[in-house]
């Protein structure tokens, strides 16, 4: 298993850092405690994370703030990826946000939050399928890469058939779809991934507070398998993610010190070949 794979050309280590969870609940207004939160940000580039997911949604803006405070000006070799196509109200609600116009005013918040000229990747989102809706927002962010706004496209919770659409339309770096130990449907995108060289993110691998994930830290097996190694069931369930396909890259999130010393652990807990049959059994 190794420690590092790619992102586009860069080299990165697996486990990044994702940063949904540092708004207040419901990833709305300020966050809980905003000290930790900064010295949660501070910690994890310390621990030599080079890789952050954020979106100009989170909070709205509360999470790039945040990024901003704890690390800027921001280290060469720190790549921080934003996500394109949704905004918040007033009722905290997700709404869809993907015209053109839309993503360049996210990509505009981005970077005015940030403090940076230039974002490493935007993975453009989708929320309902769309083919024209999807081949404009490629276009749109096939433009702010000429601008030098943004340097790698990636797609996010897109279908197999989008991918090889997309790839027809623009060089794609990366795929962040909802994956994990217990939630095996977009294998094929994995795999595809893999074949074309392209970086695969999941998102909600822990399961999710909004019930759109299940939780592998409940599962009789993978509790029994960290027991046993004297690991967390998390830290299982993230490493047979690291152990399951070399493409993989982790953005586990938390607002939480503990917390994020244990997902960073994560990427040091070996699993035997019983215990990796165990687990691949439970997809």
């Amino acid at each position: 298993m190794t420690a590092v794979a790619n992102l586009g050309p860069h080299e990165v280590r697996r486990v990044g850092f994702g940063a949904m969870q540092l708004p207040g609940p419901g990833v709305y207004g300020p966050p809980r405690d905003r000290d930790e939160a900064l010295a949660v940000l501070r910690r994890a580039r310390e621990a030599g994370v080079d890789h952050i997911d954020t979106a100009s949604y989170y909070g709205p803006d509360v999470a790039n703030e945040l990024i901003h405070e704890a690390l800027h000006p921001y280290p060469e070799d720190l790549r921080i990826v934003s996500k394109v196509g949704g905004r918040r109200d007033e009722s905290k609600a997700w709404i869809a946000a993907i015209s053109p116009a839309d993503i360049r005013s996210q990509v505009e918040a981005d970077l005015r939050v940030l403090g940076a000229e230039r974002l490493t990747m935007v993975n453009l989102r989708l929320i309902e399928p769309d083919a024209r809706v999807f081949e404009a927002g490629l276009a749109t962010l096939g433009e702010l890469r000429e601008e030098g706004k943004i340097e790698l496209i990636g797609l996010s919770n897109v279908s197999l058939a989008e991918l090889e659409r997309g790839l027809e339309l623009a060089d794609i770096a990366s795929v962040q779809n909802q994956y994990g130990l217990l939630d095996r449907k977009h294998e094929d995108l994995l795999r595809a991934c893999a074949e074309r060289g392209l970086a695969f993110v999941p998102f909600f691998p822990l399961g999710s507070a909004f019930g759109a994930a299940p939780r592998p830290t409940e599962d009789p097996t993978v509790r029994e398998i960290a027991a046993r190694l004297g690991a967390t069931p998390a830290q299982v369930a993230l490493a047979w993610l690291l152990h399951h396909a070399p493409n993989i890259l982790l953005i586990p999130g938390t607002s939480s010190l503990a917390h994020l010393e244990e997902n960073l652990a994560a990427g040091d807990v070996e699993l035997g070949e019983d215990d990796l049959r165990a687990l691949d059994g439970l997809g």
